[in-house]
């Protein structure tokens, strides 16, 4: 493995780490917007979301957390790996001798717990939206559009980044 390929290496899991990171900090938020017994926006009694929807979106972030949380330890891990196989040469801080199918497969793991974490940031999410704004169940048309905008966005992001790693592990 050459110089530059293990510093892009290092570059990527750098990102993947921030990325986690700001993926992390949405979980707590997602958390902290809801209350139990809270009512909807919607202002009917049978919009309002009842325990199960809580208790739903309160499994949903805690396997996001899970998720995003894999992802960074393995993307550390691999950077760590890197830094302590380095030469003894300081001035060479991003040539490693590593083994390439272990970066590979730790970079796919890491990169496929950042997916599943997306989509349990999702999902945590549709329930967020159902506290606050109303059922889907009830035909609230501000729940069904935000639910609409988040999973179409969402879903065509991680369509080009799971379209992006395929096509950088085969090339």
């Amino acid at each position: 493995m050459t110089e530059e390929t293990t510093s892009i290496h290092v570059t990527a899991l750098d990102g993947l780490v921030n990325v986690n990171s700001l993926f992390t900090i949405a979980v707590f938020v997602g958390l902290s917007l809801t209350t139990p017994g809270q009512r909807s926006l919607e202002n009917k009694s049978d919009c309002d979301a009842g325990d199960d929807v809580a208790r739903a979106l309160l499994v949903f972030e805690v396997l996001a957390f899970s998720f995003f949380l894999f992802s960074s330890l393995v993307a550390q891990g691999l950077k760590l790996a890197i830094n302590l196989l380095n030469s003894k040469d300081v001035d060479e801080e991003f040539r490693a001798h590593i083994n390439v199918k272990v970066l590979r497969f730790g970079m796919l793991g890491s990169a496929a717990g950042s997916v599943l974490g997306c989509i349990f940031l999702v999902l945590s999410m549709v329930n967020v939206v159902q506290i606050r704004l109303g059922l889907l169940s009830c035909g609230s048309q501000p729940t069904i559009r935000a639910v609409v905008a988040l999973v179409t966005l969402v879903s065509t992001a991680l369509v080009v980044y799971i379209s992006t790693v395929f096509y950088s592990f085969t090339h």
